[in-house]
């Protein structure tokens, strides 16, 4: 296929969590648009019911997914994708036609290289691998407007574009990983953002200031941010409730490091950071919003 190729005719994806839904429900009317099949696989069928009423159809087993021409992986991570992807049953095994695997997860940049190399191995080149980590949270999920960093062969790229554009913006930077690369450099600067928010709002209270002025004044300034725009309602009402879980931080800032040290590049405002985060973890706020940066300043004692 070329840039301009239609919407694949067998689309499926697995992970039907918080992002994976509403992705979901976007890929089901592109498919639905195109005359085209589109599969859904995931822990939980009753999640799916609405959009399976809509015509999608049940992927029960993962060898169910093979046969589709394009398959988004929302799961959380690698962990969760091999076994559906090389476990028993598996994927790799049933694969009889080309078959391009999307990863869409925030992963490590070497585990989605390897992932590659894998697939490639076991389906003999049937079964090819891009990253699209996304960015833009729950919301941009459900409106269809996510940041999609894509790396990976140009070949494969094009043969999911159509599905990535029914997504959000998608833009291509480079061969398999660059996309993890691209969601790393991401979480560096939205973990950093929103715990200097936590800060700012810990802050400004305790000096007698309204952290909803001054929070609506930072954002017309050099201190306004897509994070102070979508988080800082919620530091302000303390609404904590999960989009996007503090605990994810730990993980995603360990793959910015691990880049780092492949490409000998240091990265201290990153390590704080990580560190902040870990502590926070440690803590037991890691299931809540990366919102909590404000409840977690709130815990520390004061530097002396």
């Amino acid at each position: 296929m070329s840039q301009s190729s239609p919407f694949p005719s067998t689309v499926a994806i697995t992970g039907l969590g918080n992002m994976g839904l509403p992705m979901a429900d976007h890929l089901l009317r592109a498919s639905a648009a195109a005359g085209g099949t589109f599969l859904l696989h995931g822990r939980s069928p009753e999640k799916a019911e609405p959009l399976m009423g809509r015509g999608a159809r049940w992927a029960g087993a993962p060898a169910g997914l093979a046969g589709a021409d394009v398959i988004l992986s929302m799961l959380p991570d690698l962990e969760q994708l091999e076994p559906i992807v090389f476990g028993s049953g598996c994927l790799a095994d049933a694969v009889r036609t080309r078959t391009v695997l999307a990863i869409g997860s925030t992963s490590s940049p070497d585990g989605v290289r390897w992932f590659g190399e894998q697939a490639a191995r076991r389906t003999g080149g049937l079964l090819r691998v891009i990253d699209a980590p996304v960015s833009g949270g729950t919301e941009g999920a459900t409106a269809g407007t996510l940041s999609i960093m894509v790396g990976g062969d140009d070949a494969d790229v094009a043969d999911v574009r159509p599905v990535l554009d029914a997504l959000g913006t998608a833009v291509h930077l480079g061969p398999l990983g660059s996309g993890q690369v691209a969601k790393a450099c991401n979480q560096a600067i939205v973990a950093a953002t929103v715990l200097a928010l936590g800060e700012a709002a810990v802050l400004a209270e305790r000096s007698g200031l309204d952290v909803e002025a001054l929070f609506g004044l930072l954002a017309g300034g050099y201190a306004g941010s897509r994070v102070l725009e979508t988080r800082g309602e919620r530091i302000v009402r303390r609404d904590y409730r999960v989009a996007g879980p503090a605990k994810y931080m730990v993980k995603d800032l360990g793959f910015a490091l691990a880049e780092a040290r492949r490409t000998a590049t240091a990265l201290p405002q990153t390590s704080t950071t990580l560190a902040a985060f870990t502590e926070l973890v440690a803590r037991g706020l890691g299931d809540d919003d990366i919102a909590i940066t404000r409840a977690f300043i709130e815990s520390l004692e004061p530097e002396v």
